[in-house]
């Protein structure tokens, strides 16, 4: 099997390669990217290149199937550029599967493209819950937008097999800089964040989400592109739900205490220190946080699917990650990718570059 993996330097991407690479099936792997790595794993065939604009029929030539992982957070001030990957990137693609022929599709969603659930707070969502996001998000908007483009695909395009994930928040050791970049900004203070050694973490009682650690995420990808009569969408995360009291836990130990605080205050202080570009996070961030559903994972478990890593311990990893400012060896996950003490997010505007 030849795969094309659109946005395989991040995150999700790395590991979304390496489980290809060590799969026997699987007999070449083109990894796309805005800024392609020095060195290839065995399979691997880096091109460098942007969803914006490539010649994607052309690089799909020949592949038995395309992973789209390409999406932009960042820069969260300019909308438009990263609609234009987002949405724009995604309807390139779907008509370059289309044209080169290619048989399978499997696009990276999100829980983010999944409407709020308002009922019991511990209850799971299946596959069927309305993806009609959280209209204060971006992030949750292109991934509805995203996901529209994907129904019209299979209508026009039924021979084709497409795949959606919808995986919870994602998080491994060498993506830390990255989520920090991203997500907290230059000023985040590193060293001082020790879990284990924080004993009082503020957070909104109603807080409730799930992670999943990247290497599962991906053998999710995996098992979806070896399966024919894989299709449609899969929720993907790992238990337990993290809440107040577990985050806690992992912050500060067995002295590990949530004190409560208003998602309203909090909402109030995200919003105040993005307009200031102390931070790169609009507060629509929270928002989806506070409001989205939690997953039913049954539909991936019937292909297989268990998660090595635990919630708790995936949040840990991440944790000790930004603490030990971990990176890894792709230019995205690359610990001095912010530039010489992240100089290069502060004169980006924080928020306002890539």
């Amino acid at each position: 099997m030849r795969v094309v993996v659109l946005g395989a330097t991040g995150n999700v991407g790395t590991a979304v390669v390496r489980a290809l690479v060590a799969e026997s099936r699987v007999t070449a792997i083109t990894g796309f990217a805005r800024r392609a790595p020095e060195t290839a794993p065995p399979k691997v065939r880096w091109v460098a290149g942007d969803v914006r604009d490539h010649d994607l029929a052309e690089l799909f030539r020949g592949a038995d199937a395309v992973v789209n992982l390409a999406w932009r957070i960042q820069p969260s001030r300019r909308r438009d550029i990263t609609r234009e990957t987002d949405v724009g990137g995604t309807a390139r693609v779907l008509d370059a599967v289309a044209a080169a022929g290619v048989p399978t599709v499997v696009q990276a969603s999100s829980l983010a493209a999944y409407g709020p659930h308002r009922g019991d707070p511990g209850a799971r969502v299946a596959e069927d819950w309305p993806a009609v996001g959280i209209s204060t998000s971006f992030y949750s908007r292109e991934k509805v937008a995203a996901e529209a483009l994907l129904d019209v695909f299979e209508e026009r395009h039924p021979a084709v097999r497409v795949v959606r994930l919808r995986p919870a928040l994602i998080f491994q050791r060498s993506a830390a800089q990255e989520v920090r970049r991203y997500f907290l900004g230059p000023f985040w203070p590193s060293p001082l964040v020790r879990p284990g050694r924080i004993p009082v973490v503020p957070l909104p009682p109603a807080l409730r989400f799930q992670v999943v650690h990247a290497d599962d995420v991906a053998e999710a990808y995996r098992l979806v592109l070896l399966d024919d009569d894989a299709r449609g969408a899969y929720n993907v995360a790992a238990e337990p739900v993290i809440t107040p009291r577990r985050f806690a836990r992992v912050l500060g130990g067995d002295r590990g205490t949530p004190v409560p605080v208003p998602a309203a205050a909090l909402r109030l202080l995200a919003k105040a220190t993005w307009l200031a570009r102390v931070q790169p996070t609009p507060p629509g961030w929270l928002d989806l946080a506070m409001g989205s559903p939690l997953l039913d994972t049954t539909r991936i478990r019937g292909l297989g699917w268990a998660p090595r890593h635990d919630g708790p311990s995936t949040l840990l990893e991440l944790l000790e990650g930004l603490r030990d400012r971990a990176g890894g060896d792709t230019p995205p996950l690359d610990a001095d990718a912010g530039g010489p003490w992240r100089s290069g997010e502060v004169s980006s505007g924080i928020g306002g570059g890539s």
